[in-house]
C-alpha cells in the first residue's frame, strides 16, 4: 500500500516485509484512555533525544556514531522510548515487536521487565513516533489558524470519538471511514468545506497592529 505522506501515513521497510503505518483517530484510541494519549505525546516530546540529533546535524552535518550509541542507550530516555513504541505499534496492524523491540519478564530479581531490541534503533522509535501521533491529534495541516481559534491552554485528554463524530457530521460520511481520518486529514477537509472564514491570523494580525503603529508614529511625526 502506497502511504499518503501528507497526512501522516508511513511505511518502513526491513530485510524481510514492509510496515504500513497510519496515525487515524481508530488508531489512536489503542494507544490507551484519552487521558494515556496525552501522556504518551508528552513523554515523547520531553524527550532529550531529537532536540540532540537536530544540534548534531546542525554542528556537524551528521549524526557522531558515539552520539547514537549515548541516545540508542535502553536507559537513555526510556519513558519516550516505551511511549514510541507504543504509539508505533497501535498506529500498524501486524506484530512490529521484531522491528521496534518488546518487553519480556525478567529471570533476575533486578527488574521486572527487560527491554528486547528489535531492527530499529530507538532513536529512530522517538522520532517516528512523534511524527506519528502529531499528525493522530495535533494535525500538521497548512491551513489558515485564526487568532481566535489559537488556545495555548492544557488539554489532559484527546477524545477521539468526538472528532470521529463530527466528520460524520461535517462531511456526511460513514463511521468507518470517519474513523481512519488522521487530525492532519481532518484540518484539510474542513478549511476546504469552510475556505472563506474571516477573521485574521496571529501573524496577519501582527503585521496589521504594525502597519498600524507605524502609520500612526508617521502622522504624528509630520503634525509635529
Amino acid at each position: 500500500m502506497t502511504p499518503m505522506t501528507e497526512i501522516g501515513e508511513m511505511v518502513i521497510s526491513d530485510s524481510d516485509r514492509d510496515y504500513f503505518f497510519r496515525p487515524s483517530f481508530a488508531n489512536m484510541t489503542r494507544i490507551g484512555s484519552p487521558a494515556a494519549i496525552v501522556e504518551r505525546f508528552a513523554e515523547l516530546h520531553t524527550s532529550d533525544a531529537p532536540r540532540l540529533l537536530e544540534s548534531a546535524i546542525e554542528a556537524y552535518g551528521s549524526v557522531p556514531g558515539w552520539l547514537l550509541a549515548h541516545i540508542n542507550a535502553p536507559s537513555f530516555s526510556s519513558d519516550a522510548i516505551f511511549a514510541g513504541m507504543i504509539v508505533l505499534q497501535a498506529c500498524c496492524d501486524d506484530d512490529i515487536s521484531a522491528l521496534v523491540g518488546e518487553l519480556r519478564p525478567s529471570k533476575r530479581g533486578k527488574r521486572a521487565f527487560v527491554f528486547r531490541r528489535g531492527r530499529m534503533p530507538t532513536s529512530d522509535i522517538i522520532v517516528l513516533a512523534q511524527a506519528l501521533i502529531t499528525h493522530g491529534i495535533i494535525g500538521k495541516a497548512k491551513v489558515r489558524k485564526l487568532q481566535r481559534h489559537e488556545s495555548n491552554s492544557y488539554v489532559n485528554e484527546f477524545k477521539a470519538f468526538e472528532y470521529i463524530s463530527a466528520a460524520r457530521n461535517h462531511f456526511s460520511m460513514p463511521r468507518a471511514e470517519a474513523e481512519q481520518l488522521t487530525m492532519t486529514d481532518f484540518q484539510l477537509l474542513l478549511a476546504e468545506k469552510y475556505p472563506e472564514q474571516k477573521g485574521y491570523t496571529r501573524e496577519e494580525y501582527d503585521n496589521a497592529a504594525d502597519d498600524y503603529f507605524a502609520r500612526r508614529a508617521r502622522k504624528l511625526a509630520k503634525s509635529g
